[in-house]
This record gives C-alpha cells, structure tokens and sequence, in this order.
C-alpha cells in the first residue's frame, strides 16, 4: 500500500524530481517514476538530469517536462533557472548534498529526500530509510581489485537492498505505490527499427531475420572493477538466458571496453 502523506502536505499538482547522474542508475528509476504518474495523473510532473540522460527521458510517458543542466553548471545557476518555473513539490532520488543545494536555492516549498548527512537541512522532509533496507559501504577500486584477486565470495545483502526498493521508498513517501515494476526503457517503433538495424550492421551482421532474437550486453563500468560486475558472472548469466531463450548476442561498449568484450564474447555463444 502507498505511504500516507502527512496530513499538512498536499498532492502536488507541480512536481520536480531531482533525476540521477548516471545511466545506470537512472533506468533503476523508471519503475519510481512510473508509480508517481500513476499516483499523480494530473499533475505536471517534471525531470531535472544532467544533458546526457536527457534523451533517455524523451518518449517515457510518466514524464511532462525534462529539464536538463550542463557540465559544470552550478547550483545557484539551476535554482536560478528552477525558480522561474513555479514547481510546488521536489522529490531527490540522488543522496547526495548537492542534489538538496540546488532545489532549496529553487525556493520549492516543499522538498522531500531521504535523510543524510551535511544536507538535511536543505530539505523539508529528511526519510529515514525504509526498515528492511541496508546500507552498503562503497569500497575503493583497491578493495575491488583485491576481491577479485582473491575470487571472494559476494557479500550477502537483503534483497530488499537493491537500489529499486531505495527508489520505492522515497515514492512512497508522497502517496506512491511502492510496489516494484519492472525498469523500462521507451522509444518510438522508429527508433527501435533505427537503432536494432544500426547496431547489428556495425557488428558485422548481415540478414538477421525476422524471427532471430538478439541481445546487447555491456559489460563495461565507468570506474572499472570498482563499479563492473565479474566477467564470469556476466558469462553466466548470458549462457543461462542463451539456454533458455535462443537468443543471439551483442556485446558493446565505450572504446575502452574492447578488450572487456572480446574476453566475453570468447565465453558465451556467437
């Protein structure tokens, strides 16, 4: 069941989430964003993110308006740009201070974040997290390398740990159901025929087929180790959705990430 609002806290009718800086992290905040369309139909609901995710927000229907900001553009420039347009209601689903910095110098009345250090004060409700969360401590690439080194088993975390639940969460403290959906990405039938041919023409491919299901995979990381999932896990888990599916895969990547990708593309099947 959604989250009561407090009793002093009106349904926005002007809201603004405060998007995540990452691609990643950002698809793990559709099914948030769905949920609040879903509490809100009529409300005019707005995205701020950073440039380079801004077409990732284009065609998603939860979403009215994205504004994006730039590299190295400060807070006081975004709340600036912010205040001209009259949001009522600011959600955060980044953690971090800056994030709180920009939409208090916006002058949102009400600004509702989960609840850390060195910017509760930015905020007019500061979430404790959800009970059945758990924090996890963000290692330093030395400590990763030395893990994998070592071929350490994964530490072992409550499901309800995964990013999604943090997102669910933080909905749910304005009325939204938490309840997970699953990360969905939206693109026009255009785009999907565009971008499928484009892809499989740069790798090589030629008379696919109709029928013929095919699979892209990245397996890169912008911090490397510290941040990337172990090669022989990817592996795995391509050659249990290859038994179970017949699919054919597409392993991509940044230009750093060839030799990532040749490792495995020698694991799984071709």
């Amino acid at each position: 069941m959604p989250a009561d609002r407090p009793a002093s806290v009106r349904p926005p009718s002007r809201l603004l989430v405060r998007g995540v800086n990452w691609l990643g992290d950002a698809v793990m905040t559709t099914p948030a964003m769905a949920r609040l369309r879903e509490a809100f139909p009529k409300a005019h609901l707005a995205l701020l993110t950073h440039e380079k995710l801004a077409e990732l927000w284009k065609h998603h229907p939860a979403v009215d308006q994205v504004v994006s900001f730039r590299p190295g553009e400060t807070p006081w420039a975004i709340g600036r740009r912010l205040r001209a347009l009259d949001f009522d209601t600011a959600l955060l689903l980044p953690d971090s201070p800056r994030a709180a910095l920009e939409i208090w110098l916006a002058g949102i009345p009400e600004r509702v974040g989960a609840a850390r250090p060195w910017r509760n004060g930015f905020l007019t409700r500061a979430l404790p997290p959800a009970p059945e969360a758990t924090r996890m401590r963000k290692r330093t690439p030395r400590e990763a390398r030395e893990r994998l080194a070592l071929n350490s088993p994964p530490e072992a975390y409550a499901a309800r740990s995964h990013q999604l639940y943090h997102y669910a969460h933080l909905v749910s403290a304005l009325g939204a159901s938490p309840a997970l959906l699953a990360p969905s990405l939206h693109l026009t039938p255009h785009e999907r025929g565009e971008l499928g041919d484009r892809l499989l023409d740069r790798a090589g491919v030629k008379n696919a087929g109709p029928g013929s299901t095919w699979l892209g995979l990245n397996a890169g990381a912008e911090y490397g180790p510290a941040k990337r999932w172990p090669l022989d896990r990817f592996a795995q888990a391509a050659n249990e959705v290859s038994q179970r599916t017949g699919c054919r895969w597409l392993i991509f990547g940044g230009p750093g990430d060839q030799p990532l990708a040749e490792a495995l593309l020698a694991q799984i099947p071709s």
